[in-house]
């Protein structure tokens, strides 16, 4: 049967040049990459690995770690050899700022470990110590044959460069307005630097670029701006987008209206753990972002209603999390074993109103009973009623009807 996701119009891509890390591709038309970084000390190898793991685990294609000292240059050859004893073959990339330079140099074993190196134009060097600083860095990126991600933010904007920029504005017969002038400065900041790499002999299929900002506005023109002057691939990002739903709403505001300008070639969402919260949230919540536009397919999707007068009883929405948990459960083993069942949709309905035609459109769905309505709950399988389920194991039936449609639905792997 025909969902709806497959019946929206597909979202016409930017051209950008394809920059490979490690085994994975970020523009030239790939699928957009989820990204995400670790909050350990990289100078502590087991928790690093840890995490990294469970990153990779949830689905991020591409970790970042912070190479901040010593210590931590030291540590990565490890983590990469750690990692790879446990099948984790996810690219590390390495977040210097200041001293990158030296890090790079002084640790080869940290630049060989590393599959792209992120450099801040920022930091990287101030006054006469900027060029050759960024200089050396692409030199070690040029030598072990890395990609690197020119990252600008607006937190570590290259203050020189800005305060050149707004003194040139203050001469204009009408100026600009300051935050017009501060996005322009991000762009040229990132612009340039790309420039200057190209210079140094680093091809276009070695540049990331991206502009962090914390302003759902402010991210939207900066990368539109951005995008119209060269065919760098993209990293986007809502940087400090905050702590939960807060930071899940601003970014989901930010990227979808890029991405479906088809700008981006790789996400990250950056949000603030909560206090003994899960880091790979922000996994999930990039996943969920590109899946819900029909951008990629990750998990089965399982639609379910909010609930009104009509659904006084709580136990459809038990029923949903409880589908939704088997699903994510199941779905590592699923994904090794069945071909395509990420695109399995799902739907737990709580009355007649609209349970019966919103679970038709999904593979398999569920309508529960409302609020006085006769206690049966038809499930409809591709569009057809095929069966009706009473009494208190309703959920562990509707769970064994989803794996049974999941193993004679789709094709086993080879």
């Amino acid at each position: 049967m025909t969902s709806l996701m497959s019946m929206s119009s597909p979202i016409e891509r930017r051209k950008s040049v394809a920059v490979r890390v490690g085994p994975v591709v970020i523009g030239g038309g790939a699928p957009v990459v989820v990204q995400s970084m670790t909050n350990t000390d990289t100078a502590d190898i087991a928790k690093t690995v840890t995490q990294v793991e469970a990153l990779a685990r949830a689905g991020s294609e591409i970790v970042r770690i912070t190479v901040d000292r010593e210590e931590s240059a030291a540590a990565v050859p490890a983590i990469r050899e750690a990692l790879d004893k446990k099948g984790v073959g996810v690219p590390l990339v390495g977040d210097f700022h200041y001293i990158g330079h030296k890090l790079l140099t002084q640790y080869p074993g940290c630049a060989e470990a590393l599959a792209k190196y992120r450099i801040n134009p920022g930091n990287v060097g101030f006054r006469e110590k900027k060029d050759p600083q960024f200089s050396t860095m692409i030199e070690v990126a040029l030598k072990y044959d890395r990609p690197v991600r020119i990252g600008v933010n607006w937190g570590s904007l290259d203050q020189e460069l800005l305060t050149g920029l707004m003194d040139e504005n203050a001469r204009l017969a009408r100026p600009k307005p300051a935050q017009e002038v501060m996005r322009e400065a991000l762009v040229v900041s990132a612009i340039s630097s790309a420039q200057r790499a190209e210079a140094l002999g680093m091809g276009r299929n070695k540049i990331v670029l991206s502009c962090k900002v914390s302003a759902v506005q402010d991210l939207i023109g900066v990368y539109t701006e951005l995008a119209k002057r060269g065919d760098y691939a993209l990293h986007l990002g809502l940087t400090e987008a905050g702590m939960g739903s807060k930071g899940i709403v601003a970014s989901s505001a930010a990227m979808s209206i890029l991405l479906q300008q088809g700008i981006g070639d790789t996400i990250r969402i950056s949000l603030t753990p909560e206090p003994g919260g899960d880091r790979t949230q922000e996994v999930i919540v990039a996943q969920e972002i590109l899946q819900s536009m029909g951008l990629r397919s990750f998990t089965p999707q399982v639609a379910s209603c909010p609930g009104c007068g009509r659904t006084t009883s709580t136990f459809f929405q038990e029923l949903a999390s409880r589908i939704q948990t088997h699903v994510r459960e199941r779905m590592p083993t699923w994904r090794k074993q069945y071909v395509g069942v990420e695109t399995l949709n799902l739907a737990v309905m709580g009355c007649i109103v609209n349970g019966p035609g919103e679970s038709k459109h999904a593979n398999i769905g569920i309508s529960l009973p409302g609020t006085g309505e006769e206690p049966v709950a038809p499930v409809f399988v591709d569009g057809k009623k095929t069966i009706t389920l009473r009494g208190t194991a309703i959920a562990e039936e509707f769970s064994a009807l989803v794996d049974q449609y999941v193993e004679t639905h789709y094709d086993k792997r080879a």
